[in-house]
């Protein structure tokens, strides 16, 4: 590459950081790390109604927590749109010296009529200009769009799209208040910031040739271009909060582990030419190209997350996962957590389901409505557990020994055992369960059903 790659993130701090958002973090953080390249956070905060210093904390927090650091941005001062009104200010008076740009006194009710009438033609509104040669002073400022012609966006993903001038208008610069619009903040922006490849979600490729024809007015070269795919539910529809999680964090408390999102976030609509599923984020940063970014959208798929949630899960150490279950086993020890990691690190789909599983550890659960050949069943479990070292081995080895015995299957035996000591039919293996009880509190809980 001619010149040292520096890409962007810059999202709007309304919300959390959407799944979307977060995919197209991990594309431009990728491909910086894999060009060597420098990845800037920009906040884009000039929507002071909806902007909250909580919802930045909130993004920041969720791009640390996948693993995507910045090399340039939040704390250091000048990343916040809402710092740099300075510099749009001279852009646009750069523009309107130059007659690039124009004063613009149309009212809001004037415009309004004019879009719906549009509207009502079934045509798209296009303002018509009448302030254009007027000399206006003061107002809204505009810029000057060539009324022949058509703007082509080359981008890197799907390739050379047109856009004619005649469904353009001289789109508002600055408003009347002073305060700059988006499209002109994000030029100016990405400009002033060195910015030499801007990948984004493709909701904002309408906005790029009015972006583009910005560029050209200021004198700018025009960085590259991406446009990666919308995310879709089961459903064909945008993924929405109607389709489950869509944060960053509603994944996390979710017990997604981090390593599973960014890996699944990085196969949607992502490949990288082999048969391999399994990234790690080096691996994926030494393999990311932005050519293989498919152009159709992705389709986001629970079972795939699941199955690659499982296989992290497998892979932490017993220490690590413990660790990782703590914070959804508020009610529980260190110590017992540590001891309940063989139990479950085969059998956890998403770090939250320890919570069912062991929730019997914390509370007292109604003794169940056994039938009699059950709670003959349970009395011999009591009587065959008397006097075994409380681990789960020797409990195991006794329970085996009492249904081999008897000719019990294993679920003849345990099924009453687990649903007298957790009310559940589902729980970690039932030497397992047992052994995480104290012994006298596992005895009560068998004893009170007989």
């Amino acid at each position: 590459m001619s010149a040292a790659v520096r890409v962007r993130f810059a999202p709007s701090p309304t919300g959390h950081l959407h799944v979307g958002g977060a995919r197209t973090a991990l594309f431009n953080w990728l491909y910086a790390r894999h060009h060597r390249g420098t990845f800037v956070l920009r906040i884009e905060d000039t929507d002071r109604s909806r902007s909250t210093e909580e919802n930045i904390a909130r993004i920041t927090e969720a791009l640390a927590w996948l693993g995507l650091d910045w090399d340039e941005g939040p704390p250091a001062p000048g990343y916040r749109q809402t710092e740099r009104l300075p510099i749009y200010r001279a852009h646009g008076e750069r523009l309107l010296a130059a007659g690039r740009a124009y004063y613009c006194d149309c009212a809001r009710e004037t415009l309004e009529r004019e879009r719906q009438a549009a509207q009502a033609k079934k045509e798209t509104f296009r303002y018509s200009g009448r302030c254009r040669d007027r000399g206006l002073t003061a107002g809204a400022l505009r810029l000057r769009i060539p009324a022949e012609g058509a703007t082509v966006v080359d981008d890197l993903i799907h390739g050379p799209v047109t856009f004619e001038h005649a469904q353009l208008d001289d789109w508002i610069l600055v408003r009347t208040d002073g305060t700059p619009t988006y499209n002109f903040c994000v030029v100016v922006d990405d400009v002033t910031m060195r910015i030499t490849h801007v990948i984004r979600g493709d909701d904002h490729l309408p906005n790029t040739p009015k972006q583009i024809l910005c560029y050209e007015a200021l004198g700018y070269p025009v960085p590259a271009l991406a446009h990666d795919s919308m995310i879709l539910g089961a459903d064909r529809s945008r993924l929405s909060k109607r389709h489950g999680a869509t944060s960053v964090q509603a994944f996390r408390d979710a017990g997604i582990p981090a390593e599973a999102m960014v890996n699944y976030l990085a196969l949607l609509g992502w490949n990288a030419g082999t048969e391999q599923e399994i990234f790690t984020l080096a691996e994926l940063e030494e393999v990311f190209d932005i050519a293989r970014v498919q152009r159709s959208s992705a389709m986001f798929d629970w079972q795939k997350l699941d199955w690659l949630n499982g296989h992290y899960i497998r892979q932490l150490s017993a220490e690590e996962l413990a660790a990782r279950l703590a914070p959804f086993l508020p009610e529980l020890q260190p110590d017992v957590v540590r001891r309940a990691v063989p139990a479950l690190q085969e059998r956890l789909r998403r770090l939250a389901d320890a919570r069912e599983l062991l929730e019997y550890l914390w509370t007292d659960p109604a003794a169940p409505d056994l039938e009699v050949a059950d709670r003959d069943k349970v009395r011999a479990a009591l009587a065959g557990l008397d006097g075994v070292a409380w681990e789960p081995e020797p409990i195991q080895a006794a329970l085996d020994a009492l249904r081999e015995r008897e000719g019990w299957s294993r679920n003849a035996l345990f099924k009453p055992v687990r649903r007298a000591v957790t009310g559940r039919d589902i729980s970690p293996p039932i030497h397992d369960t047992l052994a995480l009880l104290p012994r006298e509190e596992a005895f009560r809980r068998l004893s009170r059903v007989l």
